[in-house]
C-alpha cells in the first residue's frame, strides 16, 4: 500500500499540532523528526514526562530519531504515542546494541520500527539489522535534520538495489520528494513516502497529498 506521510521537524509540541490541523482531513499518517544536534547540526523537540502526540489514539504516527543514543528518545515517543518508530543505522555501534534497544522498545508496545541509512552509508550496512527490523528509511537528500535540502539523485538507485536485494522489504523514502521524483521512486519499489516541504509549502496540501498518492499508485 502506497502511504505519502506529512512530515514535521518541530520545535514544540504545537508545530506537530499545526501540521495535524492542517492535513487531518486526508491522512491518518503522520512523520515526526527528532533530532538532539549530533547526527544534524540542529536540535527539535522531544516529548518529555507527560507530553503526549495530538490525538494520538486516532492517528499513526511514526517517529524518525536522528540520535547517537536512540533508546531512551524511542520510549519518550511511544509513551506519547507513536506506533512506528524509525532510527538511524548510523547511531548503532554493534547488532547487540540495536538488538536491545529493539527489544526493549517492542516491550513497550512499539508496532513498528524502521532503519533509516544516510545516502552516504553503504546498503550493506543494514544487513546485520533487518532481521530485527520491519522496515527502511532511505534517506534521498546530503544532509539531515531541517526541511528544504534538494533531492538527491543517488536516491534512485539504492531504492531499486534495495528492493532487488529485499523485495518484500518496505521501503520508504525521505527529503525533497514531490511531484517530479515520486513515480520514479515508486518504480524503483518505494511504497512510502516522508513528504516535508512540497506539503509545508502546498496552498492546498490535500490537493497536493492527492497528487502525490496518484502519482506514486498510477507507477506500480
Amino acid at each position: 500500500m502506497i502511504e505519502v506521510i506529512p512530515t514535521v521537524v518541530p520545535n514544540a509540541l504545537d508545530d506537530v499540532s499545526a501540521l495535524l490541523t492542517r492535513c487531518r482531513e486526508f491522512t491518518r499518517v503522520f512523520h515526526v523528526d527528532a533530532a538532539d544536534g549530533t547526527l544534524t547540526h540542529n536540535a527539535t523537540w522531544i516529548p518529555v514526562a507527560g507530553q503526549t502526540l495530538p490525538e494520538a489514539g486516532d492517528f499513526l504516527y511514526e517517529a524518525h530519531l536522528m540520535l547517537v543514543n536512540p533508546e531512551a528518545v524511542g520510549h519518550a515517543f511511544i509513551a506519547a504515542g507513536a506506533k512506528r518508530i524509525i532510527t538511524q543505522v548510523e547511531s548503532f555501534d554493534s547488532e547487540e546494541e540495536a538488538n536491545k534497544t529493539f527489544a526493549s522498545w517492542r516491550a513497550a508496545g512499539v508496532m513498528e520500527i524502521g532503519l533509516a541509512l544516510l545516502i552516504g552509508t553503504p546498503l550493506e550496512a543494514l544487513d546485520p539489522y533487518l532481521l530485527a527490523s520491519d522496515s527502511v528509511t532511505l534517506m534521498s537528500i546530503d544532509s539531515i535534520g531541517v526541511q528544504g535540502i534538494p533531492f538527491d539523485e543517488r536516491a534512485y538507485g539504492r531504492v531499486s538495489d534495495l528492493h532487488r536485494r529485499y523485495p518484500d522489504l518496505s521501503i520508504e523514502v525521505d527529503g525533497g520528494v514531490g511531484e517530479t521524483q515520486i513515480s520514479a521512486l515508486a518504480r524503483a519499489g518505494a511504497t512510502r513516502f516522508s513528504v516535508g516541504s512540497a506539503m509545508a509549502r502546498s496552498e492546498d496540501p490535500a490537493k497536493t497529498h492527492k497528487t502525490l498518492l496518484d502519482l506514486a499508485s498510477a507507477a506500480v
